[in-house]
C-alpha cells in the first residue's frame, strides 16, 4: 500500500509545480491589458554661436527654422545647454515663445561638449505607442487556460497613446499648485447646475401638442 502512494504524492507534486510555474509565466491570465502603451524619447541638438553669452546675428533666424523642420509643439521639451549666459537663454526662449513653448531647467545628457561661445538647444520629443499592436498571433478560441486575447487592449490603447497631447503624462502624474483656487474647482459644479438638461425644449413642445 506504501508502496502505491508514494508515487501518487511524487505525481502530484510534480502537477502542482507545472500549474503554478505555468501561472506565473502567463501575464495575460488577468483583467489588465498586456498591450499597453510604451514611451520613447528621442533628443534633437542645435548648436548655436554664442559669443559674449548672445547669439550671433542670424542665429536666431537658423534656430526658428530648425523648430520648424521640426514641427515643434507641445508635448516636446525645449533645453538649453553649456553656455548659460542669460541673453542667449532669453533669445532662445524668445523664439521658443513664438511656438507656445517655454524653456525647461535641467537639460538631458546629449553626445558631445559644448564648445566655447556657444550654446546647445536640446529638444526632447517624447512618442506614446503600443508596440506589436494589432497582434492576432493566438487564436481566441480555443483557450483552454483562461488567457486574454492577444489583441486585448490594442484598440483602446492605441488611441488613448494617439490622443494624449502630452506623452510624459503617462510616465508620472503633475506637481499640483501650492494654492488651490476654489472658483476653478467649482466651476465644472456651476456649469452643470446652470446648465438646462438637453432636449428639454423639445419634450416641452411635445407634451404641449400632446395636450392641445
Amino acid at each position: 500500500m506504501r508502496s502505491k502512494l508514494l508515487p501518487l504524492l511524487a505525481l502530484s507534486s510534480a502537477l502542482a509545480g507545472c500549474a503554478s510555474a505555468g501561472g506565473r509565466d502567463l501575464p495575460d491570465r488577468g483583467i489588465a491589458a498586456v498591450n499597453v502603451p510604451v514611451v520613447t524619447t528621442a533628443n534633437y541638438v542645435f548648436d548655436a554661436a554664442a559669443p559674449g553669452g548672445a547669439l550671433a546675428p542670424g542665429e536666431s533666424d537658423r534656430l526658428n527654422g530648425w523648430f520648424q523642420g521640426l514641427g515643434l509643439s507641445y508635448g516636446d521639451s525645449v533645453y538649453i545647454d553649456g553656455n548659460s549666459a542669460y541673453a542667449a537663454r532669453e533669445q532662445v526662449a524668445r523664439v521658443a515663445g513664438k511656438y507656445g513653448m517655454l524653456v525647461s531647467e535641467g537639460a538631458p545628457v546629449t553626445e558631445g561638449i559644448v564648445q566655447p561661445g556657444a550654446v546647445r538647444v536640446v529638444v526632447a520629443r517624447r512618442r506614446a505607442e503600443v508596440p506589436g499592436c494589432p497582434n492576432w498571433s493566438v487564436p481566441s478560441q480555443p483557450n483552454f487556460e483562461n488567457r486574454s486575447m492577444s489583441n486585448y487592449g490594442c484598440a483602446v490603447n492605441s488611441n488613448f497613446a494617439m490622443q494624449v497631447a502630452n506623452p510624459e503624462d503617462l510616465l508620472h502624474g503633475r506637481d499640483g499648485a501650492s494654492a488651490s483656487d476654489t472658483t476653478t474647482a467649482a466651476k465644472a459644479v456651476q456649469f452643470y447646475r446652470s446648465s438646462p438638461p438637453t432636449g428639454t425644449k423639445g419634450l416641452q413642445e411635445i407634451n404641449t401638442k400632446e395636450g392641445k
